[in-house]
């Protein structure tokens, strides 16, 4: 769980955009978005090995360019 301690005389914005970056760093958006829907495992599966093929692409691109 994040928490911030908010220091005598900071505004609450400042506090507001520290307890923002704290949540970000913690990724706990991602992870509650994460087990919000529900994916079969096939789905999973698919989800999956298009990620391994777009890491694939983007490794071959770099490596291409390094070539030049």
């Amino acid at each position: 769980m994040a928490f911030i301690v908010v220091e005598e005389g900071e505004s609450i914005e400042s506090a507001l955009r520290r307890f923002k970056r704290k949540v970000q760093q913690q990724a706990i958006i991602k992870e509650i978005k994460k087990h919000s829907i529900y994916y079969k495992p096939g789905e999973k599966r698919r989800m999956k090995d298009a990620q391994a093929r777009k890491r694939m692409r983007r490794r071959m691109k770099r490596e291409k360019e390094l070539e030049y």
